[in-house]
């Protein structure tokens, strides 16, 4: 059966967002492939993540690994790549020609590649179970992309290849990449643990609990109105300080965020409640919070 996307839904993320646009580098997509699998792989081939040097036995150059990643837009993202190997993009890279980023970086060449293909497609912040041996909920971003037979699908370009897991990446089961509202919910319903999502920076080195899934709802909910924002960007509702309880007012925020971060998010609530609510709404200046090269505030490009 045939699944329908509402041609204003289907208008708005078929489109580039800021974040997406590939600027003057858009002549680099004319040879590009249109079917979603092929751009997954392409994008695989150009990114790696910054903690997987030793899983492609390959030492990440230190300023690589410290200022790629602040790169949040994707004419900049390519214009780093075609400097390091002009080749065209559906080349594969060797790992130190690659672009150093993370999950959100993998997203959001991907969604830039589907929306040239005239696909809509959105990212998705949330919780990954298959990154850790022990199914730790660790924070992620995948896309959502739309088919007409199936409607949203999820699909991770960055475990398409290299990473051990059981199911088609360009299909993630939703129950094993779970949106934040997702979780959020089943955290105020009494039914998860929420020391089991948040960021994994190995056993010994996580930061877990209810901030942490807030902040993520957040970010989904300005993913779906295509803000793809870094994972270390802060305003509003998630500029709380690490360990802060998530209560009152803005628990009750939360709530309503969650409700329009469902699966399958349609696109009229999300845009409703984003637009018109300060908290969640993403200003036109935010604060990015980077270990690397400490706070400081970025306009945002509209």
């Amino acid at each position: 059966m045939r699944r329908r996307l509402s041609p204003e839904a289907a208008a708005f993320y078929a489109s580039h967002s800021a974040c997406s646009d590939p600027g003057d580098r858009a002549p680099l997509f004319a040879a590009l492939p249109a079917e979603p699998r092929q751009l997954a792989l392409i994008v695989r081939g150009l990114v790696i993540h910054r903690g997987e040097g030793a899983m492609f036995d390959h030492a990440i150059d230190e300023r690589r690994l410290h200022h790629d990643a602040e790169t949040r837009y994707a004419d900049a993202i390519l214009a780093l790549l075609a400097d390091r190997d002009p080749a065209p993009l559906a080349a594969e890279r060797t790992p130190s020609e690659r672009f150093v980023g993370t999950c959100r970086d993998f997203t959001v060449l991907f969604c830039a590649f589907l929306r040239h293909a005239g696909v809509p497609a959105r990212a998705r912040v949330g919780f990954a179970d298959y990154f850790s041996p022990d199914g730790f909920g660790a924070d992620h971003w995948v896309a959502e992309y739309w088919t007409a037979d199936r409607g949203w699908r999820l699909g991770d370009a960055q475990a398409i290849q290299g990473w051990q897991i059981d199911f088609d990446a360009m299909d993630v089961p939703r129950d094993r990449f779970r949106v934040a509202g997702d979780v959020w919910r089943a955290y105020r319903a009494g039914e998860v643990d929420p020391n089991r999502f948040g960021v994994d920076l190995g056993p010994d080195a996580r930061i877990t609990g209810p901030l942490e899934i807030a902040v993520d709802v957040v970010k989904d909910l300005a993913a779906l109105n295509k803000v793809e924002a870094l994972p270390w960007d802060g305003w509003g509702a998630t500029e709380l300080p690490l360990g802060a309880a998530v209560e009152g007012d803005l628990a009750a925020v939360l709530d309503r965020a969650a409700a329009a971060c469902a699966d399958d998010a349609p696109l009229d609530p999300a845009r409703r409640l984003f637009v018109n609510t300060p908290a969640l709404r993403t200003p036109p200046v935010i604060t990015s919070h980077t270990a690397f090269l400490g706070n400081r505030e970025v306009a945002l490009r509209s």
